[in-house]
């Protein structure tokens, strides 16, 4: 069994940095890959970064260039870097993990940014 521990999230202005961490209970380069979603009020959950074995990255249009995904196998740790936020970047964002091709989820953690 997995379980996925997000944390980071909280209140900044637009323009700020924020990282999240998701910490995993078992190692993660186990994982065939990690990702984080968010979801803002009424909206659809939606794709924001990924991340494969073999160190392929995957990046939603409206954070390229902004958001970074990696990873701390030491840590057994996913980030996600945000810098330059915006208010369109308010959400709850979510960890998610495929380990022998099942999906896990985080309970997810708040981000809010004020403009």
């Amino acid at each position: 069994q997995v379980q996925l521990v997000e944390s980071g999230g909280g209140l900044v202005q637009a323009g700020e940095s924020l990282r999240l961490s998701c910490a995993s209970s078992i190692t993660i380069v186990s994982f065939n890959a990690v990702a984080w979603y968010r979801q803002a009020p009424g909206k659809q959950r939606e794709l924001v970064a990924a991340r494969t074995t073999n160190g392929s990255t995957n990046y939603a249009d409206s954070v390229k260039g902004r958001f970074t995904i990696s990873g701390d196998n030491a840590k057994n740790t996913v980030y996600l870097h945000m810098n330059s936020l915006k208010p369109e970047d308010t959400a709850v964002y979510y960890c998610n993990a495929i380990w022998v091709w099942r999906d896990y989820w985080g309970q997810g953690t708040q981000v809010t940014v004020s403009s």
